[in-house]
């Protein structure tokens, strides 16, 4: 049997061989060809920054770029300087718009649920009112999202109309007229059948009257453009030479005579 304790004697005098003298050196540049390099790089650096180098040029232009202004700066420091607005005003913008959807939507969330034939406004405005409501509350059983809400955009979108058509917004006025027509179908559609004709000439005066707020300043008449063609003066020099003035009578020499006819 094997002895498995049997080991290579240690003989005195003989070198013994590590197992890892056989793996190959690593693999790289050496001390000696890395010194070079450093070399080059710590050169190429000083040279950078002496006068007339690329990071002299450049810290320059950083330095002089509040004295020179907006327009007189390096075109590398306002390509910089406006991708870094533009980088802040898209970060800005993301954060504002979860805000704001988050705030619409507890608003939108928070208005008392719509409900078909519902009497929650009183006098004339109910006759207007609340066949919107019953018509939003029939129609939106399908939809995503909830009556209420539809009914909230719905004001949201005739307040728009109102106010930016009042400052003379051509969107905003648009909307307020498609905002009219829209009101004007529901009230329509949804009225009693009995009161279906007085409920949509409400509808449509109502709508009308808050036209002269939304609509102001706008006019039918054709307007007349005439254009009126002012000729500039003309100037056109002219030179004018007077004719020789002819000698005196008694000026004229006597061995001058007239050629005649023999």
């Amino acid at each position: 049997m094997a002895d498995h304790n049997d080991r290579t004697p240690n003989i005195p005098g003989q070198r013994q061989e590590h197992p890892a003298a056989n793996f190959p050196p690593p693999s790289g540049p050496s001390l000696e060809e890395r010194e070079p390099r450093m070399a080059a790089l710590r050169e190429w650096w000083d040279d950078a920054w002496d006068d007339g180098g690329f990071l002299h040029d450049r810290w320059e232009d950083l330095r002089q770029a509040p004295e020179l202004g907006w327009h007189s700066m390096a075109n590398w420091v306002k390509a910089a300087l406006g991708l870094a607005g533009i980088c802040a005003v898209i970060i800005l913008l993301d954060t504002a718009t979860d805000v704001l959807a988050d705030s619409i939507r507890s608003l939108l969330t928070a208005v008392p649920h719509v409900q078909v034939g519902a009497d929650t406004s009183t006098g004339v405005f109910a006759v207007v009112d609340q066949p919107i409501r019953s018509y939003i509350a029939t129609h939106s059983a399908l939809l995503p999202i909830s009556a209420s809400t539809v009914y909230t955009v719905w004001q949201a979108v005739g307040l728009f109309g109102l106010v930016g058509g009042f400052l003379r917004s051509s969107g905003a006025r648009l909307t307020w007229t498609a905002f009219g027509a829209c009101s004007i179908a529901m009230v329509y559609s949804a009225a009693p059948a009995d009161g279906r004709t007085i409920a949509t000439g409400l509808a449509v005066l109502a709508w009308t009257a808050a036209s002269a707020f939304a609509l102001r300043g706008l006019t039918l008449r054709p307007a007349f453009f005439t254009h009126i063609h002012n000729a500039g003066h003309q100037i056109e020099p002219h030179i004018h030479l007077p004719a020789p003035a002819a000698p005196p009578a008694e000026e004229t020499p006597d061995n001058v005579h007239p050629l005649q006819k023999r």
